[in-house]
């Protein structure tokens, strides 16, 4: 679709069904130029169409070349990037002893190296301009490793002290860093699946998590949100 040059742009990595979907409708109805970022494009060209000013683009966020050459399309395309949503959903179940050296890295490429890699491509930008958003989409994994999280917990914490450090050195730029820890089940037709007893307030609701997303963008610098934790009521913690 063509795109109006006075909007701000919103890439999201990871935008696949559920919360990278949900993502990009909210941040479309709040007036964003939306590009999705995947690995595939079969689902997002199909996303793209749905929504006013929103571009497909396929991109493996553990290449660098691959990330090099996607922002270069975003900025020649859309523009520079206003807000950040780095969501690859990436996990891998196994104990120490079945994971693989190579799983142990694939784990980390994708939720750490990718985020530290796709945040310098707007980072500069952002600064220049003195206003910018970067949100990573955490998990409870982050904060404690479980006997099946050998590979995504210590990923998952390499992202969360990676976000930390990030909101330290660029908050005085003007750059609102948050890590966004999801705590629970988030509500998809794969979860429903797996899970066809639970009750509906089981379940993290897309849409909401992409509401808490674009409060975050609105909050002021005195009081910017730096983590925070969402989760249903019923979610044992």
């Amino acid at each position: 679709m063509s795109t109006q040059l006075n909007k701000p742009v919103c890439v999201i990595v990871g935008a696949g069904p559920g919360n990278g979907a949900a993502f990009a409708r909210r941040f479309g109805l709040e007036g964003y130029k939306i590009a999705l970022l995947s690995r595939h494009d079969d689902f997002t060209m199909e996303l793209a169409r749905e929504i006013d000013d929103a571009r497909s683009y396929v991109c493996d966020v553990t290449d660098p070349v691959s990330i090099e050459n996607t922002f270069a399309s975003i900025r020649a395309e859309m523009g520079e990037v206003d807000t950040l949503i780095f969501n690859p959903g990436a996990g891998i179940w196994k104990t120490v002893e079945e994971i693989t050296p190579e799983e142990f890295e694939q784990s980390w490429r994708v939720n750490a190296l990718g985020g530290f890699l796709v945040s310098k491509q707007v980072i500069p930008s952002m600064k220049q301009n003195k206003h910018g958003n970067i949100f990573f989409i955490g998990a409870t994994a982050s904060r404690r490793g479980g006997a099946k999280t050998a590979a995504f917990a210590p990923a998952k914490a390499a992202q969360r002290s990676l976000a930390e450090s990030m909101a330290r050195h660029l908050g005085p730029s003007g750059i609102h860093v948050a890590h966004i820890i999801v705590d629970g089940v988030v509500d998809s037709p794969a979860t429903r699946e797996m899970m066809p007893n639970k009750p509906d307030d089981y379940f993290i609701q897309p849409d909401d998590i992409a509401d808490t997303a674009i409060h975050l963008t609105q909050q002021k610098s005195s009081a910017w949100s730096s983590e925070i934790e969402i989760r249903p009521f019923g979610e044992v913690w």
